[in-house]
Formats: C-alpha cells, structure tokens, sequence
C-alpha cells in the first residue's frame, strides 16, 4: 500500500515523538555510543536513527522501539517480569472484547 504523501498527525503525537526522539538521542549521547555504531547495532541506516532522533513520525515503530532499548529509554516497565504481566492482562482484556467492531445497522423503521 501506497504511503499517503502528507499524513496529518495530531499535535500531542507529534509532541510526543519529538519527545521520544530527544529522550533517545540524551540516552544514546549518555552511554557514548556514536550515530554510527547505534545504526549499526540497530541494523538500520544512519540516516535512519538521525530520523528517529529528529522526532519524524514516519519512522517505524519496531525501530523507533529498538533505539529506545539500545539507548536505555524506558518506555514500559523495566522489568522483565513486570512487562509480562502487564502483558497478560491486556490479552486478557482483549479476550473479552469483541474481535472487530462493526457499524450499527440501519434502524428498522416498522411504525406501518
């Protein structure tokens, strides 16, 4: 699928990729590791990582991820076991929620 060339974003969004960004650039700068070997380690281009760092929301979210743990940002618990846990209660939530939602259908109108 085609990306659409000017998607919207909300404000908050972008603030909050922004945000991300810079929080991954402070902690990449903290543990002194260069763009380079940061590209590297994460698999992805240089360019790539400066995107990320710049706060672009059209980068994917598995690498945008992926930096955040090289860089030792925090974006969910820390602990391993914590994470799971959180985990397993949102599947569980999402067990009992309904699979797709779907539009309500037209109302019957039987007043003959």
């Amino acid at each position: 699928m085609a990306k659409p060339p000017n998607r919207a974003y909300s404000r908050y969004s972008l603030e909050a990729v922004v945000l991300l960004g810079r929080m991954v650039r402070a902690g990449r700068l903290e543990r002194k590791i260069t763009e380079l070997e940061m590209a590297t380690r994460m698999g992805v281009s240089r360019s790539l990582l400066q995107r990320i760092e710049k706060g672009d929301p059209g980068c994917g979210i598995g690498a945008v991820f992926e930096a955040a743990a090289i860089a030792g940002v925090s974006l969910f618990e820390s602990d391993r076991e914590q994470l799971e846990s959180h985990r397993a209660v949102t599947e569980g939530m999402l067990r009992l929620l309904p699979k797709r939602v779907r539009r309500a259908k037209r109302a019957i109108k039987d007043d003959f």
